[in-house]
């Protein structure tokens, strides 16, 4: 998911996103344990969809913070 996909949703929505990643990548790293992972480039593109997701949120959180 792409940076300015993600930069037009509210904060509710991406901490919704957020949370559905953050289990996709442990259920990633469950298939990867036991060896059943098709695609293990899916776990690095799922942490850089959280890193994205929460860079966002601090971003918004400092803005708040300045503006005030």
């Amino acid at each position: 998911m792409k940076a300015s996909e993600l930069r037009k949703l509210t904060d509710d929505e991406l901490k919704e996103k957020l949370a559905e990643l953050k289990k996709k990548l442990m259920n990633l790293r469950f298939q990867n344990a036991v060896g059943g992972l098709e695609k293990p480039s899916e776990i690095k593109a799922t942490k850089k969809d959280i890193a994205r997701i929460l860079t966002i949120l601090r971003e918004r959180e400092l803005s708040k913070a300045g503006g005030e």
